[in-house]
């Protein structure tokens, strides 16, 4: 299934009445299963289905490690809008108050549920600057459309580690952080770029992923700096001049 969809357009000016084609972004549906039962349906671009699924689950409580799966596939192998979620026996019981439609997701919870995170990371600002004025570089689905957000994950070094773009930026985020836990490699993830603000949901996706450092080309909400705060995490977004508005967690910054 395509990313963007091409429709005609009509252009008018003072002059002028033009018709041209322009690129749409794609959104569909996108229903998930968990134990053969509906679970939820997200709008979102089609593409990485299965790394989006596990990021959501991620951020859902519904998975802590990628061993808590049994199994993450399609439902029909030719209709990539149904994704099944098969968890193991001891993650399901583990879980079951989640299954039964209890999930509480407040912010006196969410404080109860994840750790704050731990020190040690410090991360140079002039490399920061550069990752999020290159961030345009990966995203060829924004260059065609102009509609699409993106989410990309570092390492403390700067190495490019995933990327995924999408009509919703938490989709967005969910894909990025889905490859890498999919493939068991998301404990090398320190940084994560955003092409839009720093919401309460993305704050939380950062922390149930460990991802301490989050940077963002718009300013975060007040609830997200709250939580990112008690959750010792380093919010920051992109400042005119090719500097950064720290909003908290200026410690993991070097000189």
């Amino acid at each position: 299934m395509n990313t963007f969809l091409n429709h005609q357009v009509v252009f008018i000016d003072k002059k002028n009445t033009i018709l041209a084609q322009h690129k749409l972004i794609n959104e569909q549906p996108l229903s998930i299963l968990v134990q053969g039962k509906p679970y939820c349906i997200i709008m979102r671009t089609p593409g990485d289905e299965l790394q989006h699924v596990a990021g959501f689950s991620l951020y859902e409580e519904l998975v802590d490690i990628p061993d808590d799966l049994t199994s993450l596939s399609f439902k029909d192998d030719a209709d990539t809008n149904v994704v099944a979620v098969t968890l193991s026996e001891s993650r399901k019981n583990k879980i079951s108050h989640l299954l039964k439609g209890q999930n509480k997701n407040t912010v006196d919870n969410f404080y109860q549920s994840i750790p704050p995170m731990t020190d040690g990371i410090i991360i140079d600002v002039k490399s920061v600057v550069n990752c999020l004025e290159e961030l345009p570089r990966h995203q060829p689905l924004r260059s065609d459309t102009h509609a699409a957000h993106a989410a990309a994950l570092y390492n403390s070094d700067f190495e490019l580690l995933s990327v995924a773009e999408d009509v919703g930026r938490h989709n967005a985020v969910d894909k990025a952080i889905g490859k890498l836990f999919l493939d068991n490699t998301l404990n090398r993830a320190s940084l994560l770029i955003l092409s839009s603000r720093i919401s309460y949901e993305l704050v939380k996706k950062a922390a149930r992923a460990r991802i301490p450092i989050m940077l963002a080309m718009s300013r975060p909400t007040s609830i997200a700096v709250e939580i990112a705060t008690k959750l010792n995490m380093t919010l920051a977004c992109l400042a005119k001049g090719s500097g950064l508005y720290i909003f908290c967690g200026k410690h993991r910054f070097g000189k």
